[in-house]
C-alpha cells in the first residue's frame, strides 16, 4: 500500500504521552496513530452496518405468535369493561 507523509499539529502534552505510549507498546509513533485511525474509521463502519440491519430487522418487524390478530380487545386488556 502506497504511503504519503502527513505534517499534524498536536498539543505537547498529548504528543509526550503519545510517544510513551508507542515506546511502552514497542512501536514507532506514525504505527500507533496510524493503528488508531483505522481503528477509529472502522468502528464508525460498524457501528453504521450494524444500524442499517437493525433497522431492517424494524422495518420487517417481529412475529410475536400473534399472526397480526390480537385476542382480546384494549378496553379488556386493561380492564375496561
Amino acid at each position: 500500500m502506497e504511503r504519503q507523509n502527513v505534517t499534524l499539529s498536536l498539543p505537547k502534552p498529548l504528543l509526550k504521552k503519545a510517544k510513551v505510549a508507542a515506546a511502552q507498546q514497542d512501536k514507532s509513533l506514525s504505527e500507533l496513530m496510524r493503528e488508531a485511525l483505522e481503528y477509529r474509521i472502522n468502528q464508525g463502519a460498524e457501528y453504521e452496518r450494524a444500524k442499517k440491519r437493525h433497522l431492517k430487522l424494524l422495518e420487517r418487524g417481529f412475529d410475536l405468535g400473534s399472526r397480526g390478530k390480537l385476542a382480546v380487545s384494549r378496553e379488556e386488556l386493561h380492564g375496561r369493561r
